[in-house]
Order: C-alpha cells, then structure tokens, then sequence
C-alpha cells in the first residue's frame, strides 16, 4: 500500500460553522519515498475568507473566486487516495472538513480506518510537549525557511520529513528487494573488483613522491 501525505488549507476552524477548504494538497509515496504523483488544487470556497485566514495562508475571496469548486474536483481527489495509507497531521481537524464536503455532495467518505494521524504519535512519543507541525520540524532540524505562510503543499512535503523521524527510521533509499547480493557473490566470486593499471611515468613520480616524503620525516 502506498501513502499520502494529506493536507488542508480553511476559511476557519469549523466546517459545521460554515467554513469551507480552499486548497487541498497530497504527495503519493511509496516506502515514504515519494513517486513524483502529487495532486494539489486551489478551491473556490463559495464564501468569504476572514481576514483571520487570509493572514495564514494569503488565499483572499477574490483569488479564489475563479478556481473550481469542491464538487469539480472530489472524483479526482478520492481515485488519487483510494486504497492508500492517508498521514495527516492533526487528522481529525482536516477529515471534518473532507468528510463534511463530500456529504454535502453525496461523495463516499474516506474511511477512517486508512488514515494515520502523525500528531497522535507525535503526543504518544513526546508527551506534554508541543508537537504542532512547526514545533516538529523545529525539533527534527527541518528547514522551515520556506514557509513564510500556511500552504498545503509545503506542509505535506515537511510532514514526509517529520514523519520519518517520528518512525526513527533514516531517509529511506532505493532497495534491491529481489536482489540476495551476499548470496550473489559468494556464488559467482565476483566482486565489483575494478583493476586499474598505471603508466611507468605515474610509477616513477609514485616512487620519486615516497622518497622526498622518507626525506622529510626522517632526515
């Protein structure tokens, strides 16, 4: 199963009063390495956006007004993460808004069951501390400097970074899964030896190089 690092940009804290998403942004991964898949759309909230939420994350009502609906894109958004693992940060938070609007327009919702919270194992691993995406990055020497404002892009690609540290496992890198390499040379003996011949001249200068070293330590 493949993972996506979700996350969600509001008009407010609560979709039960009203609020809206205005940008929505996932990056697929496989084995946390990510697949070059990104799906990341801005959203026309049909609303107004408080001046509270245009100062996070700088989207204002007349930027938004052109860009599609929930409803456009909500097919789009549920085949990129269908039957994948779903990270989000603070999960509860971003799937009332998810959930919220994919009822309105008669979607499946997207199941519990598949979605890891990062801050509940960040709490479980830190207890009594701060662990709010910024404070993370801060604490596992994430580079924060691009993130001058809230966006759900960037986020996604600090949380990747988090989340690794929070599983203790170093950035992964590409495997040979099929490969037994110990198995492997002892049956053939070959060891990616690489012999490299040199000429007389660079023979002669290696010779000429070691006595005028003899030369300094001991004379």
């Amino acid at each position: 199963m493949n993972e996506i690092f979700l996350d969600t940009e509001t008009t407010g804290l609560s979709f039960e009063k009203g609020h809206k998403i205005v940008e929505i942004a996932c990056i697929e991964t496989k084995d946390l390495i990510p697949t070059g898949k990104v799906f990341h759309k801005l959203i026309n909230p049909n609303r107004s956006v408080p001046e509270e939420a245009f100062k996070i994350h700088g989207f204002s009502e007349d930027f938004l007004k052109n860009k599609e609906t929930f409803e456009k894109i909500a097919d789009e958004l549920l085949d990129f993460v269908r039957d994948k693992q779903i990270i989000i940060h603070n999960a509860s938070f971003d799937l009332s808004f998810l959930n919220g609007e994919l009822g309105l327009i008669k979607k499946n919702k997207i199941d519990k069951k598949l979605v890891v919270d990062s801050l509940e194992v960040a709490r479980n691993k830190f207890p009594g501390t701060s662990n709010s995406l910024d404070a993370l990055c801060k604490k596992f020497s994430v580079d924060l400097s691009r993130r001058t404002k809230h966006n759900a892009l960037l986020d996604c690609e600090l949380l990747r970074e988090v989340y690794i540290n929070l599983l203790d496992v170093k950035e992964p890198k590409l495997t040979f899964s099929n490969i037994n390499l110990e198995q492997s040379v002892k049956k053939t003996g070959d060891y990616c030896r690489t012999i490299v011949k040199i000429s007389d001249d660079e023979n002669k200068k290696h010779k000429d190089f070691l006595k005028s070293d003899l030369k300094k330590n001991f004379y």
